[in-house]
This record gives structure tokens, sequence and C-alpha cells, in this order.
């Protein structure tokens, strides 16, 4: 992943996505560059067109709120029914007293 970041922080800054500045910037985030990860981005950056991958992403729905939201309706569910069930025990309390 990191050099996907150093490739897109390179295109962000309106820099040549090459193998020596995709070098450089790993380097400057002190991790040692591996040439053979940098060739293989690089070739493959060489067909992409990033700005359209970037716009095609930003336009694709994002299905992870919608998850989100549901732990938290669950949350809610789950004490309604502890307040019923406590309400059914005092209930069937009640009618023990009547038996007991």
């Amino acid at each position: 992943m990191k050099y996907m970041y150093a490739a897109l922080l390179l295109h962000s800054a309106a820099q040549k996505v090459d193998e020596e500045n995709i070098k450089k910037v790993i380097t400057a985030a002190g991790v040692k560059p591996e040439d053979s990860r940098i060739k293989a981005l690089v070739a493959a950056l060489s067909e992409v067109k990033i700005d359209e991958a970037l716009k095609a992403a930003k336009a694709a729905p994002v299905a992870v709120a919608a998850p989100a939201a549901a732990p938290a309706a669950g949350k809610k569910e789950e004490k309604k029914p502890e307040d019923e069930k406590k309400k059914e025990e005092e209930a069937l309390a009640g009618l023990g007293a009547l038996f007991g």
C-alpha cells in the first residue's frame, strides 16, 4: 500500500509517477524501497489514467455507512426486551402471590 500511496502523493503534487520519484518518497518515509515492487507499480500504472480512476472511485456508492447504523439499532432493540422481561417477571411474581 505504501507504494500506491507514494504514487498518489506524487500524482496529487503534479509530479511524474516514475521509479525514481516513488523511490524518493518511500525513502523519505523511512522505509527501505523494494525495486521489484516499484517497477511493478510503475508498469501497472503506465496504462492507468489516475484522475479518471479517482473520479470513478469517488462516484461509487459507499455501503459502509449502512452496516454501521445497524448495530446501533440492534442495541436499542436489546434494551426493550430487557424492559419487557422485567415487566413479565413482575407480573408473574404478582400471580405467584395469588397462588402462593
